[in-house]
């Protein structure tokens, strides 16, 4: 995790993913920064450090595939697994919203940071990563979903569209804390992430060149084919990307792409401005609470009330049992 001094004033272009194409190539991709959205997400709860960094970097991946949507309706990207950190939901709702939540073990988060084992892989373990594409209810849901064996984010996804869609593909995810310097006030630490996205998706189906999937028991080995020449140089690029250029509000995601491809020239598209904003509200809890059984409802009451605490923003609602009660109760 990088350190970075600045001040607190609107960067341009943060908050936003920038679509761009490399024809030379055959790429295309989406270039994020998140500042102050993903500083409002995290803000909401107090996480540890560690924790905050791996659900900062499931935004950013969320925001890269979640904007790739030519359609209204939502992309919820979803871990469960054994590590100390066993949930990270992260759900995007075209166009441009963004929410988030973990679920972790505090001791066992605690005692992998003692241990040194608090990388984002470490504190996955082992479960899976779910990507749901929800298009509403006329529509049915779409999901994929990949194992976490001791992988990072950025290699899972790499797994997951290699798999289910035969996408060579690559990510790059990188976490700053920036301390913020404004005049007549105390500096402060915010949260920032930065992420490129991407997708070799030559004209020819044969140059994609994929991997066939492990043939298991069966005799002989998997066909390997060569990489395409476009796709390794690619890779290479993106391999020279270091995190601070992902997240330094002082180079530009047009700068960053220039450094990358110049000599191949990249070309950009209309950036997306992306928000934190949850889709929670008084209405919706109250129908979720009235969902309950009365006997249900009854166990729900303290000291003569119900509360509600939404696990994304945070917000507490507050009911009166009595709100609840049917005719057949009262």
């Amino acid at each position: 995790m990088s350190s970075i001094d600045h001040s607190s004033a609107p960067i341009p272009g943060d908050d936003s993913v920038l679509p761009f194409a490399v024809e030379a190539l055959d790429l295309r991709g989406r270039l994020v920064r998140l500042g102050p959205a993903v500083d409002a997400i995290l803000g909401r709860h107090d996480y540890p450090p560690c924790v905050s960094r791996l659900l900062a970097e499931a935004v950013a991946l969320t925001a890269l595939i979640g904007t790739s949507m030519k359609f209204d309706g939502r992309f919820i990207l979803q871990t469960q697994s054994d590590g100390p950190v066993g949930m990270l939901v992260v759900d995007f709702s075209a166009p441009d919203a963004l929410r988030a939540c973990a679920r972790f073990d505090a001791a066992a988060v605690a005692a992998a940071v003692e241990a040194g084992r608090d990388r984002p892989e470490d504190l996955l373990g082992r479960g899976h990563l779910a990507m749901t594409v929800d298009q509403g209810a006329e529509m049915s849901r779409y999901q994929g979903i990949v194992e976490l064996d001791g992988r990072s984010l950025e290699e899972a996804a790499h797994g997951y569209f290699l798999q289910s869609e035969q996408i060579p593909t690559r990510v790059r995810l990188a976490v700053a804390e920036v301390l913020t310097r404004d005049p007549g006030r105390e500096p402060r630490r915010a949260w920032r992430v930065g992420g490129l996205f991407l997708q070799f998706l030559p004209a020819s189906a044969e140059r994609v060149g994929h991997r066939d999937l492990h043939p298991g028991d069966a005799p002989g080995t998997a066909a390997t084919p060569d990489e395409d020449d476009a796709w390794v140089e690619a890779q290479s690029l993106a391999g020279t990307v270091e995190d601070v250029e992902l997240t330094d509000p002082a180079v530009s995601a047009e700068t960053l792409l220039y450094r990358l491809f110049h000599e191949r020239g990249a070309r950009v598209f209309e950036p997306q401005p992306l928000v934190e904003r949850c889709r929670c509200s008084r209405d919706a809890v109250r129908a979720m609470i009235a969902s309950f059984s009365p006997a249900e409802r009854v166990d729900m009451v303290e000291n003569g009330r119900i509360g509600v605490t939404c696990e994304f923003c945070s917000t507490r609602y507050d009911f009166d049992p009595k709100e609840f009660e049917t005719p057949e109760e009262g």
